[in-house]
């Protein structure tokens, strides 16, 4: 028999926990019983936001949460800036265009992170024109970090708002929406929280509800106005996901127990095991000065096929990595350590590219980037 293993940014597997709170039986969500439930994902999600803000849960992918992020502060023919590093990154200008907004779009090359003086640059010439900065705390599909806190900086100084796409770091990685000057932060369930997709996560400042006191987007199911109303009666206005805010609270006491610092420091040490598995092996990282800790993008050696590797490991061995995308499909490939992943998946998988690597023809020795990963996991 076959074991899987996921290493994908997103799904990630789920802690035992979780997967017993999703089999309980169902309730109604308009109840005392529902309510209390409620009341503790909304306090955990602040305690992983890092925020006094409120928190909204959406029935929906990460996505929602950033279409609710647009529509909610903005108005047709409003400007903002957004920052295009990949292919999560462009998705906020796609947004943008389907509600009438006038996107300053830096493009940034793919495997580099956004110079945050660059969008200085922007907001000074708009002259208090833009509304708001559209970034993104990781782009899965280079595998790079963005300096968030350097950007906030920049962004809190002005009368525009930081809007941070937090989908795939939030809980592997600090992200500090008040520390930071995030004004709206937008996460998703089934990455760093260890949860199955379906939830979508939104956090507000007072200073971006000030904008949102003028949007004239259209909106119905993802009107954070109405969410909020609800929200002061630790209630939603549709119906929720019960189930899954159900395990929301098991994941999020798993966190607590745990620490974020100490969760944060796991992730940079599952990233470095793999960092300094594939250097040994002579691969080159596609993210080489601005990698994060969520995922580690790494270019597919000459004469390798890329989108070959990555299907033998998953339909031969059962390891499951990510290939590129878009421009970058089969050129690299995504490894990824975040969540409910410990140190002997790290190992399995860097294993399982060594020998697939090595059945594909590629030269090295068996066995060094193992060794490689399992000294970064003996460091104190």
């Amino acid at each position: 028999m076959k074991k899987n293993y996921l290493l994908t940014p997103g799904p990630t597997p789920l802690p035992p926990e979780v997967c017993e709170s999703l089999s309980r039986p169902i309730i109604h969500h308009r109840t005392p019983q529902f309510q209390a439930i409620l009341k503790e994902a909304y306090e955990g999600l602040r305690y992983v936001f890092q925020t006094s803000n409120e928190v909204f849960i959406l029935a929906s992918s990460g996505t929602g949460g950033l279409e609710a992020a647009m529509i909610n502060f903005l108005s047709p023919g409003d400007t903002v800036i957004t920052v295009d590093a990949g292919k999560f990154g462009e998705r906020w200008a796609e947004i943008g265009k389907a509600y009438g907004i006038n996107c300053e779009v830096i493009k940034v090359e793919w495997g580099k992170a956004v110079n945050p003086k660059d969008i200085e640059a922007i907001l000074k010439a708009g002259k208090g024109k833009i509304k708001a900065v559209y970034t993104t705390l990781c782009e899965t599909s280079t595998g790079v970090a963005t300096d968030i806190k350097a950007i906030g900086e920049v962004v809190k100084a002005t009368e525009a708002i930081l809007v941070v796409d937090a989908v795939s770091g939030l809980g592997a990685i600090d992200l500090q929406a008040d520390g930071w000057n995030c004004d709206v932060v937008v996460s998703g369930s089934q990455k760093g929280l260890m949860l199955p997709p379906g939830l979508g996560f939104i956090s507000v400042s007072p200073k971006a509800w000030k904008l949102a006191e003028s949007s004239k987007c259209p909106k119905y199911y993802f009107d954070l106005k109405a969410a909020k109303k609800a929200y002061v009666s630790t209630d939603t206005p549709w119906t929720p996901a019960i189930g899954l805010v159900i395990a929301l609270n098991e994941a999020i006491k798993l966190m607590r127990a745990e620490g974020l610092e100490k969760i944060f420091s796991w992730h940079n040490k599952m990233a470095e095991a793999v960092r300094s598995a594939v250097k040994v092996l002579g691969l080159e990282l596609f993210a080489p000065d601005a990698y994060s800790d969520v995922v580690t993008a790494v270019k597919v050696p000459a004469g390798i096929d890329g989108e070959k590797l990555v299907k033998t490991m998953r339909d031969s061995y059962g390891v499951t990595i990510a290939g590129g995308q878009s421009e970058m499909k089969g050129k690299i490939f995504r490894f990824a350590h975040m969540g409910y992943i410990g140190e002997f998946d790290i190992i399995s998988g860097i294993s399982c590219l060594e020998k697939v690597l090595q059945q594909m023809g590629y030269k090295f020795e068996l066995g060094t980037g193992v060794a490689a990963a399992e000294k970064v996991f003996l460091k104190a």
